[in-house]
């Protein structure tokens, strides 16, 4: 398999590409691509108790025919329906129809109830219990981690980011001091700069990488990503396109590419920020005109 396996800090293994069902339909649909990512190659499937597809996803695992210890599940605990982690991680199993949970995430800082170092204690506990392999983040930034570790038995293996070359200037200080911690990071949605943000600074040079390497443009971004370091996960409802992603990590981009794409994305940064304070300040002045007009017609004064 041309990415790579990734080891935790403990012990554990974790394919370099993981298929993420985040947005997928819930019902067959999430089966039906589940299944079909499998076919081509995925052997990571990451899902999470807020994507409401748990079941649908370990349905497709199952006919697979793969053995347990040939698959990797994500799942994450997301405080679905204000259930606590215990809970929680005992209806995953059960969704998924699975003995144990390969790595177990708190989606987001802010579900980590009643405070991070509880929650995590917690999370501890499903790993010595033997529920899950290994247990990690997503979305937490520096200061979240630094509270985490400084009551921690276990270091989390993962953190699981949004990174894609828009935010990657920004995000890279988390990125250092990860490393520097042993933190393995996942990359989620890195393929944005080319299905929600087209026609940005990063399109040149992706475009000049892709046309060297004969490879597409989300392609390039997944090297990209490779590059930093990070654990990939994509996703898409065409096998050609999942075809292309799994042969993505035999490409290796240059120094001067991967510098070059670095800079674009700090630039489309400031452009893309600035874009939105003014869509931002927009909608204000929208809501203040439609307040006064209805202040108006009501006769308030507002002045």
């Amino acid at each position: 398999m041309p990415w790579d396996i990734i080891t935790f800090n403990d012990g554990n293994a974790i394919p370099g590409i993981g298929f993420g069902t985040w947005k997928i339909p819930v019902g067959d649909t999430t089966s039906d691509q589940v299944d079909q990512a499998i076919s081509v190659g995925f052997s990571h499937i990451d899902t999470a108790q807020a994507y409401r597809n748990e079941a649908e996803a370990g349905k497709a695992i199952a006919e697979s025919g793969l053995a347990r210890s040939d698959i990797f599940i994500t799942t994450k605990y997301s405080g679905l329906d204000g259930l606590d982690i215990e809970t929680s991680i005992k209806n995953s199993l059960k969704n998924l129809g699975v003995q144990y949970i390969d790595l177990y995430l708190i989606h987001h800082p802010r579900l980590a109830v009643p405070d991070i170092s509880t929650a995590w204690s917690q999370m501890e506990g499903l790993k010595d219990a033997g529920l899950v392999k290994s247990i990690g983040i997503s979305n937490f930034q520096i200061e979240h981690v630094e509270t985490l570790l400084a009551s921690a038995k276990i270091p989390p293996a993962v953190n699981q980011i949004l990174l894609h070359p828009y935010v990657y200037a920004t995000t890279a200080p988390l990125l250092k001091y990860s490393a520097e911690k042993g933190i393995t990071i996942e990359a989620y949605s890195p393929l944005i700069p080319v299905t929600t943000l087209p026609g940005g600074p990063v399109d040149k040079p992706v475009k000049a990488a892709a046309k060297r390497l004969g490879a597409t443009e989300d392609q390039i971004l997944l090297a990209w990503a490779k590059a930093k370091g990070a654990v990939v996960l994509t996703s898409s409802s065409k096998k050609a396109r999942l075809e292309g992603y799994i042969k993505a990590g035999d490409l290796v981009l240059t120094k001067d590419e991967i510098a070059a794409i670095d800079a674009a994305g700090a630039k489309g940064q400031r452009i893309f920020t600035a874009r939105t304070v003014v869509r931002r300040v927009a909608v204000a002045l929208l809501v203040s005109a439609v307040g006064l007009g209805v202040c108006a017609y009501f006769g308030v004064d507002v002045l």
